[in-house]
């Protein structure tokens, strides 16, 4: 059996919902696109997903976001941010900071060598995914994004499932 007959995607049978359908799709395209760039990160930066995207988080916010607006963001556990944070500030990234209305409350920011570090990723990552997602015409893309969009606002809207 293939790589691509062991996705989630093709566990599906005939009478399996619409809605499924398109869940497991939506999945196992991520996934896959994961698959990539997980281990490109790692090769040529020595960097995790998850690290590179709590570095973008931060580039956006040239002064900083509190772990929990983090945790938000990444849609991970407060406990995971920390994990990362505390990498980060070791490895010379990122600072963090007491806020000054609350000290119980922790501020992170890009170092300047995090802010270089991060634009080379972040060169390479849109180079890769460029490439992953290539065979799309620029009218396909546009679509699938504005549809995905659709779709995030009506999941943001509807709330957590009953």
């Amino acid at each position: 059996m293939t790589a691509t007959a062991l996705d989630p995607e093709t566990r599906l049978g005939d009478d399996d919902h619409d809605a499924l359908r398109l869940w497991l799709r939506l999945f196992t395209c991520s996934t896959m696109i994961e698959r990539e760039i997980g281990p490109a990160l790692k090769r040529e930066f020595g960097s995790s997903l998850p690290r590179f995207d709590l570095l973008a988080q931060l580039e956006r916010n040239p002064d900083g976001l509190r772990l929990g607006a983090l945790s938000e963001r990444l849609l991970v556990t407060g406990g995971n941010v920390t994990w990362l944070v505390n990498s980060l500030v070791a490895d010379g990234l990122v600072t963090r900071r007491r806020a000054p209305e609350d000290g119980r409350v922790w501020i992170v920011a890009l170092t300047p060598d995090g802010r270089r570090s991060f634009a080379s990723m972040a060169r390479a990552h849109e180079r890769w995914i460029a490439r992953l997602l290539g065979k799309l015409s620029s009218r396909e893309r546009t679509q699938l994004h504005s549809l995905l969009g659709h779709l995030k606002s009506s999941i943001r809207h509807e709330g957590s499932p009953q």
